[in-house]
Protein backbone atom coordinates (compact mmCIF):
# COMPACT_ATOMS: atom_id res chain seq x y z
CA UNK A 1 0.00 0.00 0.00
CA UNK A 2 1.17 3.11 -0.93
CA UNK A 3 0.72 6.30 1.14
CA UNK A 4 1.38 9.85 -0.60
CA UNK A 5 0.48 13.17 1.98
CA UNK A 6 -0.34 16.09 -0.26
CA UNK A 7 0.60 19.50 0.78
CA UNK A 8 -1.12 22.44 -1.08
CA UNK A 9 1.24 25.43 -0.19
CA UNK A 10 0.71 29.37 -1.19
CA UNK A 11 3.43 31.22 0.70
CA UNK A 12 4.36 28.93 3.00
CA UNK A 13 7.87 29.24 4.10
CA UNK A 14 8.46 29.32 7.48
CA UNK A 15 6.23 26.73 7.98
CA UNK A 16 6.46 24.10 5.44
CA UNK A 17 9.54 22.67 6.30
CA UNK A 18 8.42 21.97 9.77
CA UNK A 19 5.57 20.10 8.51
CA UNK A 20 7.32 17.91 5.77
CA UNK A 21 9.77 16.71 8.81
CA UNK A 22 6.72 15.91 10.88
CA UNK A 23 4.89 13.30 8.38
CA UNK A 24 6.33 9.69 9.98
CA UNK A 25 7.74 7.52 6.76
CA UNK A 26 7.14 4.39 8.52
CA UNK A 27 3.20 3.21 9.45
CA UNK A 28 2.20 -0.25 9.81
CA UNK A 29 0.64 -1.56 6.91
CA UNK A 30 1.86 1.27 4.14
CA UNK A 31 4.37 -0.07 2.57
CA UNK A 32 5.79 3.47 1.40
CA UNK A 33 5.13 7.35 2.35
CA UNK A 34 5.73 9.94 -0.11
CA UNK A 35 5.53 14.03 -0.07
CA UNK A 36 3.70 15.94 -2.63
CA UNK A 37 3.81 19.57 -2.23
CA UNK A 38 1.72 21.39 -4.71
CA UNK A 39 2.94 25.34 -4.69
CA UNK A 40 0.10 27.62 -5.55
CA UNK A 41 1.80 30.16 -7.22
CA UNK A 42 4.12 31.09 -4.35
CA UNK A 43 6.12 34.44 -4.01
CA UNK A 44 8.74 32.93 -1.83
CA UNK A 45 10.71 30.16 -1.25
CA UNK A 46 8.24 27.25 -0.29
CA UNK A 47 9.20 25.52 -3.37
CA UNK A 48 12.58 25.54 -2.44
CA UNK A 49 12.32 25.23 1.08
CA UNK A 50 10.01 21.85 0.81
CA UNK A 51 12.52 20.25 -1.58
CA UNK A 52 15.42 20.60 1.02
CA UNK A 53 12.78 19.80 4.00
CA UNK A 54 12.26 16.01 1.83
CA UNK A 55 9.34 16.39 -0.39
CA UNK A 56 9.67 13.45 -2.62
CA UNK A 57 7.43 15.59 -5.47
CA UNK A 58 6.90 19.39 -5.96
CA UNK A 59 4.55 20.49 -8.45
CA UNK A 60 3.27 24.08 -9.27
CA UNK A 61 0.87 26.60 -10.47
CA UNK A 62 2.18 29.12 -12.51
CA UNK A 63 0.04 31.59 -10.40
CA UNK A 64 -2.23 31.78 -7.57
CA UNK A 65 -5.21 29.89 -8.29
CA UNK A 66 -7.10 28.89 -5.11
CA UNK A 67 -7.11 25.89 -2.68
CA UNK A 68 -9.85 23.78 -4.64
CA UNK A 69 -7.96 23.88 -7.69
CA UNK A 70 -4.62 22.99 -6.18
CA UNK A 71 -6.23 19.86 -4.26
CA UNK A 72 -7.92 18.87 -7.26
CA UNK A 73 -4.28 19.08 -9.40
CA UNK A 74 -2.72 17.41 -6.14
CA UNK A 75 -5.07 13.93 -6.32
CA UNK A 76 -5.03 13.59 -9.85
CA UNK A 77 -1.46 13.92 -9.49
CA UNK A 78 -1.28 11.82 -6.58
CA UNK A 79 -2.84 8.90 -8.61
CA UNK A 80 -0.86 9.48 -11.19
CA UNK A 81 1.91 8.49 -8.61
CA UNK A 82 0.25 5.04 -7.78
CA UNK A 83 -1.43 6.38 -4.47
CA UNK A 84 -3.15 3.76 -2.81
CA UNK A 85 -4.18 6.17 0.02
CA UNK A 86 -4.07 10.03 -0.01
CA UNK A 87 -3.81 12.13 3.17
CA UNK A 88 -4.23 16.12 2.17
CA UNK A 89 -2.90 18.13 5.14
CA UNK A 90 -2.29 22.10 5.43
CA UNK A 91 1.30 23.89 4.90
CA UNK A 92 1.24 25.64 8.02
CA UNK A 93 1.55 23.44 10.98
CA UNK A 94 -1.49 23.60 12.18
CA UNK A 95 -2.42 19.69 12.09
CA UNK A 96 -0.19 17.37 13.87
CA UNK A 97 0.89 15.16 11.37
CA UNK A 98 2.30 11.96 14.02
CA UNK A 99 -2.14 11.18 13.93
CA UNK A 100 -1.68 10.59 9.84
CA UNK A 101 -1.49 6.58 10.82
CA UNK A 102 -4.78 7.06 13.26
CA UNK A 103 -6.19 9.06 10.19
CA UNK A 104 -6.04 6.06 7.82
CA UNK A 105 -6.59 3.47 9.79
CA UNK A 106 -10.32 2.91 9.25
CA UNK A 107 -9.47 3.11 5.34
CA UNK A 108 -6.79 0.26 5.93
CA UNK A 109 -9.36 -1.80 7.91
CA UNK A 110 -12.38 -0.93 4.84
CA UNK A 111 -14.42 0.67 7.41
CA UNK A 112 -14.29 4.30 5.16
CA UNK A 113 -13.69 5.69 2.08
CA UNK A 114 -13.17 9.16 3.41
CA UNK A 115 -11.74 10.12 7.34
CA UNK A 116 -11.48 13.75 8.14
CA UNK A 117 -9.87 15.43 11.50
CA UNK A 118 -12.11 16.66 13.46
CA UNK A 119 -11.17 19.64 15.16
CA UNK A 120 -13.27 19.63 18.28
CA UNK A 121 -13.85 23.42 17.28
CA UNK A 122 -16.02 23.98 20.10
CA UNK A 123 -13.27 23.09 22.38
CA UNK A 124 -10.95 25.33 20.59
CA UNK A 125 -9.98 28.47 22.73
CA UNK A 126 -7.55 30.27 20.79
CA UNK A 127 -9.67 30.15 17.55
CA UNK A 128 -11.42 34.01 17.14
CA UNK A 129 -15.12 33.56 18.26
CA UNK A 130 -16.43 34.82 14.26
CA UNK A 131 -14.05 31.85 12.82
CA UNK A 132 -15.58 29.47 15.47
CA UNK A 133 -19.27 29.82 15.24
CA UNK A 134 -19.39 30.52 11.43
CA UNK A 135 -17.38 26.86 11.29
CA UNK A 136 -20.12 25.35 13.69
CA UNK A 137 -22.81 27.26 11.40
CA UNK A 138 -21.64 25.93 8.46
CA UNK A 139 -20.78 22.46 9.67
CA UNK A 140 -24.66 22.43 10.71
CA UNK A 141 -25.63 23.30 7.07
CA UNK A 142 -23.19 20.95 5.08
CA UNK A 143 -24.30 18.09 7.75
CA UNK A 144 -27.96 18.89 6.67
CA UNK A 145 -27.38 18.83 3.02
CA UNK A 146 -24.38 16.41 2.83
CA UNK A 147 -26.95 13.68 4.83
CA UNK A 148 -24.10 12.84 6.92
CA UNK A 149 -23.65 13.45 10.67
CA UNK A 150 -20.25 15.46 10.59
CA UNK A 151 -19.08 17.54 13.21
CA UNK A 152 -16.23 19.64 11.26
CA UNK A 153 -17.17 19.97 7.91
CA UNK A 154 -14.34 22.47 7.05
CA UNK A 155 -10.82 20.22 8.29
CA UNK A 156 -8.40 20.08 5.70
CA UNK A 157 -7.09 17.19 6.92
CA UNK A 158 -8.42 14.11 5.41
CA UNK A 159 -7.38 10.38 4.22
CA UNK A 160 -9.10 9.31 1.00
CA UNK A 161 -9.13 5.81 -0.44
CA UNK A 162 -8.13 5.25 -3.88
CA UNK A 163 -12.01 5.02 -4.87
CA UNK A 164 -12.86 8.20 -3.38
CA UNK A 165 -9.65 10.21 -5.25
CA UNK A 166 -11.40 8.18 -8.26
CA UNK A 167 -14.76 9.67 -8.27
CA UNK A 168 -14.64 13.19 -6.35
CA UNK A 169 -13.81 15.81 -8.77
CA UNK A 170 -13.96 19.43 -7.05
CA UNK A 171 -15.24 22.19 -9.76
CA UNK A 172 -15.49 25.26 -6.73
CA UNK A 173 -13.19 27.87 -7.34
CA UNK A 174 -13.01 28.70 -3.34
CA UNK A 175 -12.28 25.49 -1.02
CA UNK A 176 -13.19 21.68 -1.17
CA UNK A 177 -13.89 20.73 2.16
CA UNK A 178 -17.63 21.39 1.85
CA UNK A 179 -17.87 20.16 -1.80
CA UNK A 180 -16.60 16.95 -1.33
CA UNK A 181 -18.58 15.92 1.64
CA UNK A 182 -21.59 16.83 -0.56
CA UNK A 183 -20.05 15.07 -3.38
CA UNK A 184 -19.28 12.00 -1.22
CA UNK A 185 -22.94 11.41 -0.39
CA UNK A 186 -24.02 11.18 -4.00
CA UNK A 187 -21.51 8.94 -4.93
CA UNK A 188 -22.13 6.58 -1.69
CA UNK A 189 -18.82 6.70 -0.23
CA UNK A 190 -18.63 5.90 3.28
CA UNK A 191 -17.58 9.04 5.47
CA UNK A 192 -15.54 8.76 9.35
CA UNK A 193 -14.65 11.74 11.58
CA UNK A 194 -11.79 11.26 14.28
CA UNK A 195 -10.59 13.75 16.74
CA UNK A 196 -7.59 15.36 15.80
CA UNK A 197 -5.07 18.09 17.12
CA UNK A 198 -5.52 21.35 15.91
CA UNK A 199 -2.95 24.00 16.60
CA UNK A 200 -3.12 27.92 16.95
CA UNK A 201 -1.82 29.20 13.79
CA UNK A 202 1.29 31.30 13.93
CA UNK A 203 0.32 34.88 11.02
CA UNK A 204 -2.99 34.82 9.45
CA UNK A 205 -4.94 32.67 6.99
CA UNK A 206 -4.36 32.20 3.42
CA UNK A 207 -7.99 31.53 2.57
CA UNK A 208 -9.61 33.19 4.93
CA UNK A 209 -8.92 36.93 4.41
CA UNK A 210 -12.11 38.06 5.74
CA UNK A 211 -14.87 35.75 7.63
CA UNK A 212 -17.86 37.53 6.16
CA UNK A 213 -16.04 36.70 2.75
CA UNK A 214 -15.23 33.09 3.43
CA UNK A 215 -19.09 32.62 5.06
CA UNK A 216 -20.51 34.05 1.21
CA UNK A 217 -17.57 31.78 -1.29
CA UNK A 218 -18.70 28.86 1.14
CA UNK A 219 -22.93 29.06 1.00
CA UNK A 220 -22.35 30.01 -2.71
CA UNK A 221 -20.09 26.15 -3.00
CA UNK A 222 -23.18 24.77 -0.76
CA UNK A 223 -26.08 26.03 -2.56
CA UNK A 224 -24.18 25.01 -6.08
CA UNK A 225 -23.58 21.59 -5.20
CA UNK A 226 -26.88 21.10 -3.60
CA UNK A 227 -28.88 22.44 -7.19
CA UNK A 228 -26.09 20.11 -8.86
CA UNK A 229 -26.97 17.18 -7.10
CA UNK A 230 -30.04 17.41 -5.76
CA UNK A 231 -31.98 19.66 -7.75
CA UNK A 232 -35.10 18.30 -7.59
CA UNK A 233 -35.05 17.69 -4.12
CA UNK A 234 -34.23 21.61 -3.13
CA UNK A 235 -36.43 22.93 -6.30
CA UNK A 236 -39.22 20.88 -6.17
CA UNK A 237 -39.48 21.71 -2.48
CA UNK A 238 -39.49 25.42 -2.96
CA UNK A 239 -41.93 25.37 -5.91
CA UNK A 240 -44.10 23.17 -3.87
CA UNK A 241 -44.04 25.90 -0.95
CA UNK A 242 -44.75 28.74 -3.48
CA UNK A 243 -47.28 27.05 -4.67
CA UNK A 244 -49.08 26.26 -1.46
CA UNK A 245 -48.33 29.95 -0.25
CA UNK A 246 -50.16 31.26 -3.45
CA UNK A 247 -53.08 28.79 -2.86
CA UNK A 248 -53.83 30.59 0.77
CA UNK A 249 -54.46 34.17 -0.66
CA UNK A 250 -56.29 32.64 -3.88
CA UNK A 251 -58.38 30.52 -1.41
CA UNK A 252 -59.39 33.59 0.85
CA UNK A 253 -60.65 35.21 -2.45
CA UNK A 254 -62.83 32.37 -2.87
CA UNK A 255 -64.29 32.04 0.39
CA UNK A 256 -65.47 36.21 0.86
CA UNK A 257 -66.32 36.26 -2.76
CA UNK A 258 -68.79 33.43 -3.37
CA UNK A 259 -69.42 32.18 0.11
CA UNK A 260 -69.54 35.48 2.31
CA UNK A 261 -71.00 37.49 -1.01
CA UNK A 262 -69.03 39.95 -0.49
CA UNK A 263 -69.12 40.94 -4.17
CA UNK A 264 -65.96 39.91 -5.29
CA UNK A 265 -63.24 41.93 -3.62
CA UNK A 266 -60.25 41.49 -3.01
CA UNK A 267 -58.69 40.93 -6.32
CA UNK A 268 -55.20 41.83 -5.17
CA UNK A 269 -55.59 38.36 -3.09
CA UNK A 270 -55.83 36.95 -6.63
CA UNK A 271 -53.15 38.33 -8.15
CA UNK A 272 -50.57 37.47 -5.44
CA UNK A 273 -51.71 33.97 -5.11
CA UNK A 274 -51.67 33.97 -8.86
CA UNK A 275 -48.62 35.03 -9.42
CA UNK A 276 -47.34 32.35 -6.12
CA UNK A 277 -48.73 29.59 -7.94
CA UNK A 278 -47.01 30.07 -11.46
CA UNK A 279 -43.87 30.71 -10.27
CA UNK A 280 -44.16 27.71 -7.97
CA UNK A 281 -44.85 25.81 -10.73
CA UNK A 282 -42.24 27.44 -13.01
CA UNK A 283 -39.32 26.13 -10.45
CA UNK A 284 -41.16 22.69 -9.92
CA UNK A 285 -40.39 22.17 -13.68
CA UNK A 286 -37.04 24.23 -13.28
CA UNK A 287 -36.45 21.12 -10.92
CA UNK A 288 -37.39 18.86 -13.41
CA UNK A 289 -34.72 19.73 -16.40
CA UNK A 290 -31.80 20.43 -13.82
CA UNK A 291 -32.63 16.66 -12.17
CA UNK A 292 -32.23 15.81 -16.05
CA UNK A 293 -28.83 17.98 -16.45
CA UNK A 294 -27.93 16.21 -13.44
CA UNK A 295 -28.56 12.72 -14.65
CA UNK A 296 -26.19 14.18 -18.00
CA UNK A 297 -23.39 14.99 -15.14
CA UNK A 298 -23.81 11.89 -13.81
CA UNK A 299 -23.24 9.90 -16.72
CA UNK A 300 -19.93 12.16 -17.26
CA UNK A 301 -18.54 11.44 -13.95
CA UNK A 302 -18.93 7.78 -14.46
CA UNK A 303 -17.24 7.98 -17.72
CA UNK A 304 -14.33 9.91 -16.04
CA UNK A 305 -14.27 7.61 -13.25
CA UNK A 306 -13.75 4.66 -16.01
CA UNK A 307 -11.07 6.61 -17.40
CA UNK A 308 -9.28 7.80 -14.42
CA UNK A 309 -9.26 3.93 -13.41
CA UNK A 310 -7.94 2.59 -16.29
CA UNK A 311 -5.01 5.36 -16.11
CA UNK A 312 -4.45 4.82 -13.06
Amino acid sequence: MKLIVMIPAYNEELMIKRVIEEIPRKISGISKVEVLVIDDGSKDRTVEVAKKAGADHVIFNKQNSGLAFTFQKGMDYALSLGADIIVNTDADFQYNQTEIPKLIKPILEGKADIVSGDRQVNKLKHMVASKKYGNILGTKVVARVAGYKIRDASSGFRAYSKEAALKLFVISDHTYTHETLIQAKRKRLKVLETPVEFRKRNGNSKLISSVFGHIKKSLSTIVRNTLMYNSMKALGLIGTLLVLIGLVPIFRWFILTYILNEGGQYLQSVILGTVLVIFGGLTIVLGFLSDLVAINRRHLEEILYKVKLKDN
